[in-house]
């Protein structure tokens, strides 16, 4: 009998503000996923003032939020965060990533990635 492969989500919501990824419950399942949040932008106005920002939320509580400088003169600067959740039998979760930038700082992406962990 094959065995089971592991679980992946993602959402590639390209350079849009905010990005929500929902995983289902399973009902008989315990779960572990490893969640990884990518936020690219650039600078192509190469203002040195300019900012990008990213807060990730999960089942609907902030776990993390960071401010940063966009450095000028660079193709991307990136937000990254990396967690890892333990889904009890029957619970979902809900990641949500919300992002900010500064004037002169541009999205290229945001992406949210969970790999079910199979130890």
């Amino acid at each position: 009998m094959p065995a089971n492969r592991p679980e992946r989500w993602a959402l590639d919501a390209g350079d849009s503000d905010v990005a929500v990824l929902t995983i289902p419950a399973v009902l008989l399942q315990h779960r572990v996923f490893e969640v990884d949040v990518r936020f690219v932008v650039r600078n192509p106005s190469h203002d040195p003032e300019t900012w990008h920002a990213l807060s990730v939320e999960l089942d609907g509580r902030r776990e993390w939020s960071r401010r940063l400088p966009t450095h000028p003169g660079t193709s991307t600067d990136s937000l990254d965060y990396h967690c890892r959740r333990e889904l009890p039998a029957g619970q979902a979760l809900r990641i949500r990533a919300v992002t900010q930038i500064g004037p002169g700082t541009r999205r290229q992406k945001l992406v949210i990635e969970a790999e079910e962990s199979v130890d």
